[in-house]
């Protein structure tokens, strides 16, 4: 799976001790926070999941959980490469609380996460190697400064370009989820940090009855396939050469 999350939080203050208390919510209670967060949409049951496994789920699949001054949402939707464009409806639901959306995807090295107070956006970032940096909003948090300061640049090989960006992006975004959420997906594990396998969410599939939701991100699939080209497997046989092989004999 690699490194990916697709995290947004409405909390009234820390989350790690919501994290750390948490009890199984009530379906109905998450259920209506869904629909709230999703007016219009078709919601229905899906099957249940766990904090540690379900941080980035398929399409159309949102998991979520309503702990103690906190709710908590895993969803591809709730991510955003300009994290200060979070739709009205969704600050509006976090009025007078903390939101934070955390999100990565380890295939492309891209992070972001954004923090709103009371409303007001604090802080957004948003990377990657081949985007650079897509909004950059608001001072640094403290966990940031190091990467800034450039004691986590990533290493060069002889005859390769310098890396893009002053830190590899999922490395700040592990210390961001560390921070913010309490725990890390990949990496070396602290002393103090979470075990969210316990971490129950529900599970609810949340669909566009229009069909354009569906549409448009189709559209962008196939852009995306197309600007890649075809894919080529190799394997390395025992002479030590090249093979390229097809998808069926992996």
């Amino acid at each position: 799976m690699g490194a990916k999350t697709a995290l947004l939080a409405f909390a009234d203050g820390d989350l790690r001790p919501a994290l750390l208390g948490a009890t199984r919510s009530e379906r109905a209670e998450v259920e209506r926070l869904v629909r709230q967060l999703y007016p219009g949409y078709l919601v229905a049951s899906a099957d249940d999941g766990t904090l540690s496994d379900d941080l980035y789920p398929p399409d159309d699949i949102t998991y979520a959980t309503v702990l103690a001054g906190t709710e908590l949402l895993c969803d591809r939707r709730l991510v955003l490469d300009y994290p200060s464009e979070l739709p009205e409806h969704l600050r509006n639901a976090g009025a007078g609380r903390r939101i934070i959306m955390h999100g990565m995807h380890s295939a492309v090295d891209w992070f972001c996460f954004a923090v709103w107070e009371d409303g007001r956006l604090v802080r957004s970032l948003s990377l990657s190697p081949g985007s650079g940096i897509r909004e950059n909003i608001g001072e640094p948090y403290d966990f940031e400064v190091p990467y800034w300061a450039g004691e986590h640049s990533v290493p060069g090989w002889p005859d390769w370009q310098p890396y893009p960006l002053p830190f590899h992006p999922l490395e700040l975004g592990e210390e961001a989820l560390r921070a913010l959420f309490g725990f890390v997906v990949e990496g070396r594990l602290r002393p103090d940090d979470l075990d969210v396998e316990p971490v129950h969410l529900h599970g609810f599939r949340v669909t566009d009855p229009s069909g354009e939701e569906q549409a448009a991100r189709e559209a962008e699939y196939e852009q995306a396939r197309q600007s890649m080209g075809l894919s080529r497997w190799l394997r390395v046989e025992p002479d030590g050469t090249m093979q390229e092989v097809n998808f069926d004999s992996l």
